[in-house]
């Protein structure tokens, strides 16, 4: 295993404290341009929630209004009432995005599978990237704002719902998760993620604040438009 994995994993509170945990909870708000362009610009205002930290699973409530619940695993998302019943569903949700590109629109369904397996990863790093089958390895360093970031080259295995195969996860020098790259293939775009205020929550710790902006080859536009904008608060472990 990777050194800068070790030592990443040991900031955000260690791998033994991590496999204690089954659960996790948060309420999370999120906006920015990438929901209005996909016709959903209301975003994710106080939602609560709710995954296994060990396989792709998570429940958003309420979604996508009071009363109701979207609940996600990788072949199936469905909407829930408050009686339990289901309201809607999309079978293999990830076939629903064939062909799209940027502009496309999202259905609540879409927007659904998109939040969950996005978040589930979010939480779930960098403990996620110990799991079989995902292959790192360090490469050079990165220069950026005055610091010098670790980082980390990431392949993804098709089992893991994610955002792109290959990704970037940058950490300083205490190891904490500064920014991620990949390219959101069922989104239709490139970004750099930057993770900001990181809170411990019961032994593990949160970046709380968040920021995704596009990124060129040149690099990441910090100076452009928020693509999503999240903030994660009263963390609660299981």
């Amino acid at each position: 295993m990777s050194g800068l994995l070790n030592l990443a994993m040991k900031a955000h509170g260690g791998l033994e404290r991590w496999k204690q945990v089954r659960n996790m909870q948060a309420k999370v708000t999120l906006n920015g341009t990438l929901w209005r362009i996909k016709g959903r610009p209301d975003g994710l205002s106080g939602v609560v929630m709710r995954l296994n930290t060990k396989q792709p699973d998570l429940t958003i409530t309420p979604f996508p209004k009071p009363g109701t619940a979207g609940h996600f695993t990788p072949s199936r998302v469905w909407i829930e009432d408050a009686n339990g019943t289901v309201v809607s569903e999309l079978k293999n949700p990830r076939d629903s995005f064939a062909g799209a590109v940027l502009t496309t629109k999202w259905n609540e369904l879409q927007e659904l599978y998109f939040a969950s397996y996005a978040f589930w990863n979010y939480f779930t790093a960098p403990f996620l990237l110990a799991q079989p089958g995902v292959e790192v390895e360090e490469i050079e360093t990165h220069n950026e704002d005055g610091e010098t970031w670790r980082q980390l080259s990431v392949i993804f295995p098709p089992g893991i719902p994610t955002h792109s195969a290959r990704q970037t996860f940058y950490f300083n020098d205490k190891g904490l998760l500064q920014r991620l790259d990949y390219a959101t293939d069922v989104a239709g775009g490139v970004a750099s993620h930057y993770c900001f205020d990181h809170v411990t929550f019961d032994g593990i710790v949160v970046p709380t604040f968040r920021r995704v902006v596009k990124r060129k080859p040149e690099g990441p536009l910090i100076h452009g438009p928020t693509a999503v904008l999240i903030v994660i608060t009263d963390v609660s472990l299981s």
